[in-house]
């Protein structure tokens, strides 16, 4: 069988094979996401991310996929929204498939969000209240 590559943007498939292609540097992802390099590689240190070394076997820098920016966009927006690193792992790892109750996973965290929105919105509701009557 000829092995051909054929690249697609950030896809590449080798005989039959999709793979996502690396070739962002951290620097580059970090001006694209407004994240420090610091926090995305803590991203990457808990499995809510990956990167791949270079090919260049002079140097130790690492090569993001471009899907990584709205990635690490979600990723941002959810921690302001206070999801945990786990939590978002959790949700990580269900969708991809890594647990049998994925729907569920993510169906618990919708719940949890939709509860803490509703006891936000109490406590405005309490605040707006208070300088109402002053």
């Amino acid at each position: 069988m000829l092995d051909t590559t054929v690249t697609n943007n950030n896809l590449t498939q080798d005989n039959g094979q999709w793979s996502m292609v690396y070739k962002m540097k951290i620097g580059e992802l970090a001006k694209k996401t407004g994240l420090s390099r610091d926090t995305i590689r803590f991203y990457e240190r808990n499995h809510l991310i990956s990167s791949e070394p270079s090919q260049s076997g002079t140097n130790s820098y690492r090569n993001y996929p471009d899907e990584l920016v709205e990635q690490l966009n979600f990723i941002s927006q959810a921690r302001d929204a206070g999801m945990s690193v786990a939590d978002l792992r959790d949700i990580f790892r269900a969708l991809q498939g890594g647990c049998d109750n994925g729907k569920q996973v993510v169906q618990r965290k919708i719940e949890e969000l939709e509860d803490n929105i509703d006891r936000t919105r109490k406590v405005v509701r309490f605040l707006k209240d208070t300088i109402s009557h002053r």
